[in-house]
């Protein structure tokens, strides 16, 4: 069963999602974007190697913190995606996809970090 839900209603639960976010947090975040699409595209899912029938929730693309040099500049923002559709698909209740895009933006954010996809799954994310 899909939830009827429409793209501004998700853009606003992302939105919240970094809204709640510490303010610690959101002044290390340097040249970083965050944008919503309603699917991933073909090359997005090659990048992370999903088969046909895996869903993707966000994805992050860009130079981790931790792998910023001093030559570091000039470059355009990295950026984070989350994807309307795949969540939406998997959760049947405004309140559960809420939950799953805030984990989502948690789990890509800790990617600009510098974490690893097993770090992030051994917290949860």
């Amino acid at each position: 069963m899909q939830t009827d839900i429409t793209f501004e209603a998700f853009q606003t639960y992302v939105a919240q999602a970094l809204e709640t976010l510490p303010d610690e947090i959101k002044e290390m975040m340097s040249n970083v974007a965050v944008t919503v699409a309603e699917y991933p595209t073909e090359a997005q899912r090659r990048s992370v190697g999903l088969g046909p029938h895996q869903s993707l929730y966000g994805l992050y693309q860009g130079v981790p913190l931790t792998q910023r040099t001093s030559y570091y500049g000039m470059v355009p923002p990295d950026c984070i995606t989350i994807f309307m559709y795949p969540m939406v698909y998997h959760h049947r209740t405004p309140e559960a996809i809420r939950k799953q895009v805030q984990k989502t933006v948690l789990h890509e954010i800790g990617h600009h970090f510098g974490m690893t996809e097993k770090q992030l799954q051994e917290l949860g994310y």
